[in-house]
């Protein structure tokens, strides 16, 4: 039987929901122990899995290639880093063309400015350019994971007469302690990003997102 640890789960999130991750979290003391995201709708993300459009690249390294890459989907713009630590996905960003339609695996960063704001980011794992047809998969399926935690945030206010031995709503109460974040706003972006399919959008068209 192999000792290796198993890979945690990439969760699907839009960008929105995704920028709002700003709590970052430890489950125990070991150095190694991984370290997660609280999605505010109440679910940790030690690793998340995106498609969207790359629209804009640059290396914005001094001493080496350090990538930093733009990627729009119908609810706003991850931003993702890659440099010699990351040599296939800073390969892949190097080369691309935007813009274009890429997946990417990776573990949320967060970084602070001096006026105290948190920044959240993406460092892939890896980047692999995809077609129309992936991208709009992606979309319905994190429109449900989204749907899904939605609904589990709103069941899951719990109290000494109600109480939750399985620990199936402990990131939901997580959440409400650490976010003061209205969650409806995530259930009106799944409904634009689904309906963003049905104007059949390019990627030329997501770089709209930005500009609104």
């Amino acid at each position: 039987m192999s000792d290796a640890p198993t890979r945690e789960v990439a969760r699907r999130t839009f960008a929105s929901e995704f920028n709002d991750a700003s709590y970052t979290f430890k489950e125990s003391d070991d150095e190694r122990a991984p370290n997660y995201a609280l999605l505010p709708t109440g679910e940790r993300a030690n690793r998340v899995f995106v498609v969207g459009t790359v629209t804009e690249k640059e290396d914005v390294g001094e001493d080496s290639e350090y990538w930093r890459g733009r990627v729009v989907d119908p609810t706003g713009t991850f931003f993702m880093y890659a440099g010699q630590y990351q040599p296939d996905a800073a390969s892949v960003l190097r080369d691309l063309e935007p813009p274009e339609y890429v997946a990417v695996v990776g573990k949320p960063r967060t970084y602070e400015t001096d006026d105290g704001t948190v920044n959240v980011s993406v460092r892939p794992e890896s980047i692999s350019i995809v077609d129309a047809a992936t991208r709009d998969r992606w979309v319905v399926e994190t429109a449900d994971r989204t749907l899904d935690r939605l609904e589990r945030f709103e069941e899951g206010e719990t109290s000494e007469e109600s109480p939750d031995p399985s620990g199936v709503y402990e990131y939901v109460e997580m959440a409400r302690e650490q976010y003061d974040l209205p969650v409806e706003n995530y259930r009106r972006d799944l409904v634009t990003a689904l309906e963003s399919l049905d104007e059949g959008e390019a990627p030329e068209d997501d770089a709209q997102v930005e500009a609104e």
